[in-house]
């Protein structure tokens, strides 16, 4: 861009308290009717009207910030979403409605044209929170899988070797407070602090704006791939194949063999385009949670740190290195990640392709029920992971026979052991 923009900015201003200008509009989480609910604002073009803490993109929002202060970018910036529409239409479900099943995402993200067209209409600066699109996927597993014959192209499902279409949505993070510290077992009031100081102090409105309920975190929300007709996704007479899966960049990218994150993945979706063959459909959830959570250079540093220990890399030390650099074994926890499905409509999840008790738990904890869980064939682990699977299959991860109690799955989990 060789033009730089003019700024027009509105100035946050730096208290954190209730002004005295009019009072922003209400946000009734878990209401039936979207305008009782009322949008998510966030936006930054009026400051007097948001009704959150944060602000849209995540993570990305620093990027945007980079933007306008190298005046590329014009902070006053409107999108105009003619045509942006969702191409396949999601819900709603009676989940929606739900302030227990969805608070981590708005579930009314995709469809805000729609639903909130009056406020629009008033000059309210209101963004999507998710999107719907389609496209193709191309990868080379699946074309061996066709050349191998264990996929058929059948010009639907799948037109050639390098074409499968899917449906996909994104989704940006938006957090129900007082649903969210429930989940994790901890007051709201807790939660708000924790969050204010371990961020460093950058959401005062935290800790001082106890009259706002959402919050738009700094994080990376998920990406759903869908293989066949999506509406069938909400439809537990319909056989569904799925898997939620946790970001790992160094496999799923460029195929790192110390873990069995791609091979897992790539299994995944040629499960889910057979699914969908035989008339089902399949679900592929990826989450951004780099190095379970913990973030990719903490990841590496436990590579070093497990491989130059004393006798080399273990099954035994696999987990215990990881804690010794981090404080913990893993931060993904799960208690956040059913709402992606409870957003779809899922009731019933067929055939589960995934070894993670923590994940199963949750799910099945949220009340959506998992028939057959698959596990990744022997032949798939490639052998500088067999490390990573024997200490998971040591530490528990992977016990499909044993079916937790109630109570134990009414417990939050503090801390997991996952693909």
């Amino acid at each position: 861009m060789t033009d730089k923009v003019k700024h027009k900015s509105k100035h946050i201003k730096l208290t954190s308290h209730p002004g005295s200008g009019s009072k922003p509009i209400p946000i009734n989480w878990g209401a039936s009717d979207p305008t009782t609910r009322g949008p998510i604002i966030a936006t930054l073009t009026e400051p007097e009207h948001r009704n959150v803490i944060g602000t849209h993109s995540g993570s990305y929002a620093v990027y945007r910030a980079l933007a306008i202060a190298a005046k590329a970018l014009d902070p006053q910036h409107v999108p105009d979403l003619t045509n942006t529409a969702p191409t396949d239409p999601i819900g709603p479900f009676p989940s929606w409605h739900d302030p227990e099943k969805i608070v981590s995402l708005d579930p009314y993200g995709a469809i805000v044209q729609d639903v909130f067209a009056e406020y629009l209409k008033k000059g309210y600066d209101i963004r999507p929170t998710i999107a719907v699109t389609k496209a193709h996927i191309d990868m080379p597993e699946i074309v061996d899988a066709i050349e191998a014959g264990r996929i058929k192209i059948d010009g639907k499902i799948v037109k050639n070797k390098r074409e499968v279409p899917v449906t996909k949505a994104a989704t940006e993070p938006v957090w129900y407070l007082p649903g969210v510290a429930k989940r994790f077992g901890c007051t709201e009031s807790e939660l708000r602090r924790t969050l204010f100081e371990q961020t460093g102090g950058m959401f005062p409105e935290l800790v001082t704006r106890g009259d706002l309920d959402v919050f738009l975190p700094p994080i990376g929300g998920q990406t759903v791939y869908m293989f066949g007709d999506p509406a069938k996704l909400s439809d537990p007479s319909t056989t569904l194949t799925a898997r939620v899966h946790d970001e790992c960049n160094g496999s799923d990218v460029f195929g790192s063999d110390i873990c069995t994150c791609r091979p897992y993945l790539a299994h995944a979706i040629e499960e889910c385009i057979r699914g969908a063959q035989a008339g089902g459909v399949g679900l592929i959830v990826y989450f951004r949670k780099e190095g379970r959570a913990l973030g990719e250079v903490t990841k590496f540093l436990v590579y070093n740190a497990r491989k130059r220990q004393e006798g080399g890399d273990s099954a035994a030390q696999y987990f215990a290195r990881t804690e010794c650099v981090a404080g913990v074994q893993d931060m993904r926890f799960q208690e956040l990640m059913p709402d992606v499905l409870h957003w779809l409509g899922v009731k019933r999840i067929h055939r589960l392709v995934s070894m993670s008790n923590m994940k199963y738990d949750a799910i099945v904890r949220a009340g959506i029920e998992v028939g057959e869980r698959v596990r990744i064939p022997d032949e798939l682990i490639p052998a500088d992971a067999r490390v990573e699977m024997d200490a998971k299959m040591a530490a528990g991860y992977f016990t499909p026979d044993v079916v937790p109690t109630k109570d134990e799955l009414a417990k939050p989990k503090g801390r997991s052991l996952e693909e």
